[in-house]
């Protein structure tokens, strides 16, 4: 069969393409605006891409048109796929049809931490020998890509509550029919089609109702948005983390943590990842794994190994004694998630005085729940000392709309300096960002962004970039200045 997948360089419909060259398909797709690292990743794996959704691509008569959730009526090509009545499906109901049926499906849900938690569940059967099938909304590290087909029974996915496609406006996951399922945390996202919390939660519930008597849910149990969730209507067994009567980890010195499963020890894990979000993450990933038959004593050894997703904390480079980071985090909790597990390297994990105070001002009243969106722990140039350098383009949906611009200073407290790009934006950044005072900058005009940067940062500083998008560039820009300046760049 030839598939023309529409949308095909975003996370999932490019690990859709990705499972669907493995299942001996013939893949072709098409997208606007495309940056790493999807586009690489289907290059890389022979899979021709065209820019843009021109009509005359019905040109190439694909047996099936795979419609992406971006896809919007008034689309050029999806207007003639309309009017010539063309067979179209939308990805979820593509995957559950050709690949999942049959498996047993390991489904990581929830606003923060799904990428990291779904590549830690399928590292640790991976270490186990179990070869599990995964689609993964970034690229894992241990293993190179974002999706592949195996043989095995077992497949892990994340599991998003985004809409499916312009014509089924049910989250992603309710297509997916999982066995084991993890909710890592529930709070207000996606303000482009989700109203307030609430509708949310009601999503969440209908997943929940999706899942066997036979199965096992695996919920942090901190989180209230879940326990509401729950609380509406639960068939399925359900091990709780992050609480005395469930999954607890037990932080220890030199990044190594204990595990216990009410109260009895389970294991220990020893690795450079940062963050207590981290740890909740390992939590999920070590009960959904048990689940499967992976004794939790096997995970926390498997842990160890594991390498964490491209876009979070990774280390772009080096240059003139500047670390610069790249991470995916574009929520309020995500960013303060990911500067605080920075900060626990830099200076000790403890903040200048004036970060401090700032932080305290600023801060307020701004609660970070269980386990927010991921970072990685590598060593930067300098990992007990200089500066954090923030810089931020608020680029999601939610954030373009405003809805969270009440909490991102607060978010963003913790940074030593700040800058955030608003170009875009119809809030008044400005306003938002005013609690951080004389450390913040804010800029609408990219290259201005840039120099500015470069100009700020000095060496032993850590230069934290965070968006979910590709921001131009910013990383390798930012390293070519600062090489330019002391006329060395080294790569990590």
């Amino acid at each position: 069969m030839h598939i023309h997948i529409l949308g095909i360089c975003g996370t999932f419909m490019g690990g859709i393409a990705l499972i669907a060259r493995q299942a001996g398909h013939t893949v072709t797709g098409c997208d606007a605006n495309v940056y790493p690292p999807m586009s690489t990743q289907l290059a890389a794996q022979g899979i021709e891409l065209i820019e843009g959704y021109a009509p005359d691509q019905i040109a190439l008569k694909p047996d099936l048109y795979v419609i992406g959730n971006v896809i919007t009526r008034g689309n050029p090509l999806l207007e003639e796929i309309l009017d010539r009545g063309l067979p179209v499906v939308s990805g979820p109901q593509w995957l559950a049809e050709h690949v999942l049926r049959g498996k047993w499906v390991l489904a990581v849900a929830g606003t923060h931490g799904k990428t990291t938690a779904s590549a830690m569940l399928a590292w640790v059967l991976e270490d186990a020998g179990l070869a599990p099938g995964f689609l993964i909304g970034g690229v894992p590290e241990n293993f190179g890509v974002s999706a592949r087909l195996t043989a095995s029974p077992f497949f892990v996915i994340e599991a998003d509550e985004y809409d499916t496609a312009f014509f089924d406006k049910r989250s992603k996951f309710v297509h997916y029919r999982a066995r084991t399922v993890v909710l890592n945390n529930l709070e207000f996202d996606h303000a482009d089609i989700f109203p307030d919390l609430a509708a949310i939660e009601t999503q969440f519930h209908h997943f929940v109702r999706t899942v066997p008597a036979h199965g096992l849910i695996i919920a942090n149990g901190r989180d209230a948005s879940l326990e509401r969730v729950l609380k509406r209507g639960c068939w399925t067994p359900v091990e709780r983390f992050a609480v005395d009567d469930g999954w607890q980890a037990q932080a220890e010195s030199g990044g190594r943590f204990r595990v216990s499963f009410r109260g009895e020890p389970q294991g220990e894990v020893a690795w450079d990842l940062l963050g207590e979000h981290n740890r909740l993450n390992a939590l999920a990933a070590i009960a959904a794994a048990r689940h499967a038959g992976v004794p939790a004593s096997a995970a926390t050894d498997a842990l160890a190994r594991f390498r964490n997703v491209k876009r979070r904390m990774e280390i772009r480079g080096v240059a003139n004694g500047v670390t610069v980071y790249d991470d995916f985090a574009h929520h309020p909790t995500a960013i303060e998630a990911t500067l605080s597990a920075l900060r626990s390297k830099v200076n000790g994990g403890r903040p200048p005085a004036a970060v401090r105070h700032a932080h305290a001002s600023a801060a307020g009243a701004f609660l970070v729940s269980g386990a927010a969106s991921t970072s990685r722990g590598a060593e930067p140039a300098t990992s007990s000392g200089g500066r954090i350098v923030a810089v931020v383009e608020p680029r999601s949906n939610t954030m373009k709309l405003g809805v969270m611009k009440e909490a991102l200073a607060a978010s963003l407290a913790l940074a030593d300096r700040v800058f955030c790009y608003s170009a875009g934006l119809k809030w008044d950044v400005t306003a938002a960002m005013r609690p951080l005072g004389e450390k913040v900058t804010v800029c609408d005009d990219f290259e201005r962004l840039l120099a500015e940067v470069a100009a700020a940062a000095r060496p032993g500083d850590h230069v934290l970039v965070m968006s979910n998008g590709g921001f131009g560039g910013i990383h390798e820009k930012l390293l070519a200045r600062l090489a330019g300046r002391a006329g060395e760049y080294r790569a990590p």
